[in-house]
């Protein structure tokens, strides 16, 4: 059934789960999920009263969230006119001070980060003093960050990191608060805890955490955030709650595989104790956006989906309901160029339908390369001629006969 995203994030909040996994293509919705989410959890304050710290305090006892707009906190300066070195700035907030300052999280930060990226790669927080009206208030605040390479003898000087490495900087901020939040909520005495300021947490969002890893990162990052999960306090319904959401299959189905494993508590003789998490907390869906702008939040059956079969079903829609786009031929290249991999081919044209002369159909090739190559994205709005839409009809028709593919039958 159809709804608008704050009716799905109020099923989602409706849901008794501990964890929740979501699958969508990039632009279905994910992000503004995850604002209207934040929304509905913390409100923000419309009559006039508190400052904006006093409010992003509030929120932050009540839900932390990774998305998007978490990138957005921070920006290069790259000061080319003085050729000085470049420094990622951070954006006025409190979010960094928080987990600095408060947390003293620095050296943890730079060691996740490291685990991802290079292990000689060394981020550098800057320490300023906070002054209000000409004094020092004794607090402390941590505007910049740089990069250098860090050999154990020599450091070079300050580097501008890539746009990947930066995204993953941002979640390894995240990450590291997000372990310290788990563990000191592991007990379950208040009185008892280091720290009071997450006793009213209930939400945890985390939104396309990182993209840019390659397959053996990401399958590591997938881990470590399931065992995070799993192993965090959840007991007859309370405790922290979290909500995924990615567009990246393999993660997807890396987290999908491990959230259906029990999780038991280890002994100190090594044998098994109590049940810590049972996969009967999990639910998992895909999130589709409809041509009319609604969303339909589906489950996904307590299975990883096959993304060739996903993506061929996607194309078959599409074709047989006569509204094919520009990045539908995006998918195609996709299901080309991995099946080609795994079928031992170094070229995915190899795959295409072959002309009387043996070589792959030269037109099927021009429009696949023209509709879905990055040089050509601006155009993604444009007409697609029509014969070029029947052309797309065939080759889905021609790779689910030829190969096997249980994606339904030939397309009329």
């Amino acid at each position: 059934m159809s709804k608008a995203l704050p009716e799905i994030a109020q099923q989602l909040r409706d849901a008794n789960k501990k964890v929740q996994l979501i699958y969508a293509f990039n632009g279905a919705g994910k992000t503004r999920l995850s604002r209207e989410f934040k929304e509905l959890i913390a409100p923000k304050n419309d009559n006039g009263e508190g400052d904006d710290a006093e409010e992003v305090e509030l929120t932050r006892k009540k839900i932390l969230y990774y998305s998007a707009f978490t990138e957005d906190l921070f920006y290069w300066d790259n000061d080319l006119e003085l050729d000085s070195e470049p420094k990622l700035m951070v954006q006025s907030n409190t979010f960094v001070d928080w987990i600095i300052s408060d947390r003293g999280q620095d050296q943890n930060i730079a060691t996740n980060f490291q685990r991802y990226t290079n292990d000689k790669l060394t981020p550098s927080f800057k320490e300023v003093d906070v002054v209000q009206n000409g004094k020092k208030t004794g607090k402390k605040t941590y505007p910049e960050i740089t990069f250098s390479i860090d050999s154990g003898t020599e450091r070079t000087g300050s580097i501008k990191i890539s746009k990947g490495e930066e995204s993953n900087f941002v979640w390894s901020i995240f990450y590291t608060l997000l372990e310290e939040v788990i563990s000191i909520l592991e007990e379950p005495d208040l009185n008892k805890r280091e720290d009071d300021q997450f006793n009213q947490l209930e939400y945890v969002f985390i939104d396309d955490p990182v993209s840019s890893l390659d397959e053996n990162h990401l399958i590591e990052l997938a881990v470590n955030v399931a065992m995070l999960v799993k192993k965090s306090s959840y007991v007859d319904g309370q405790g922290v709650r979290f909500i995924i959401t990615t567009h990246n299959p393999l993660f997807y189905n890396v987290l999908h595989n491990e959230l259906n494993n029990d999780l038991y508590d280890e002994k100190t003789d090594g044998s098994r104790g109590k049940c810590i998490y049972k996969r009967g907390q999990s639910e998992k869906y895909r999130l589709d956006k409809k041509a009319d702008g609604s969303f339909a939040l589906e489950k996904s059956n307590d299975r990883p989906f096959s993304y060739h079969l996903f993506l061929l079903s996607e194309l078959k829609e599409a074709v047989t309901n006569g509204q094919i786009e520009k990045y539908h031929f995006n998918f195609l290249r996709n299901i080309l160029e991995k099946s080609a991999t795994f079928l031992g081919h170094k070229h995915w044209e190899y795959l295409l339908e072959k002309t009387a002369d043996g070589h792959p159909d030269p037109y099927a090739k021009r429009i696949i390369n023209l509709c879905s190559h990055s040089a050509h994205a601006g155009e993604e709005g444009a007409d697609i001629k029509d014969e070029d839409k029947k052309k797309l009809g065939k080759l889905v028709t021609f790779l689910v006969d030829k190969y096997g593919f249980l994606a339904g039958g030939s397309i009329k």
